[in-house]
């Protein structure tokens, strides 16, 4: 099973975040609590004030190559556990972003 949808030319992506990690840094697919698959992405910014929220949406319009008006948090801004839209990438694009290695 894999942690995204898409529907039309929108990719819905369950991501299971982070803060406060020693760097910036896709950790795979792994467990989003609830038995559904989520990608791990770890990240810097702390959980503060929407610091990592913010840093989720740059850092995943960086590594997609897409504009961060691209990236929107969906749903889960208070929660470790995501759902991030992104708007007009591929399937191949997020695919190549599941494959890459911490």
């Amino acid at each position: 099973m894999k942690p995204y949808t898409i529907t039309g030319d929108v990719v819905s992506l369950a991501v299971r975040l982070t803060p406060r990690a020693r760097k910036d840094a896709v950790g795979g697919i792994g467990d989003s609590g609830d038995g559904r698959p989520a990608l791990a992405i770890r990240l810097a910014a702390p959980p503060v004030e929407g610091a990592a929220n913010a840093a989720l949406i740059v850092f995943l319009a960086h590594v997609l190559g897409v504009q961060r008006s691209a990236v929107t948090i969906g749903s889960g801004d208070k929660s470790r556990l995501k759902i991030v839209r992104l708007q007009g990438v591929d399937a191949a694009a997020v695919e190549r972003l599941l494959a890459s290695p911490g």
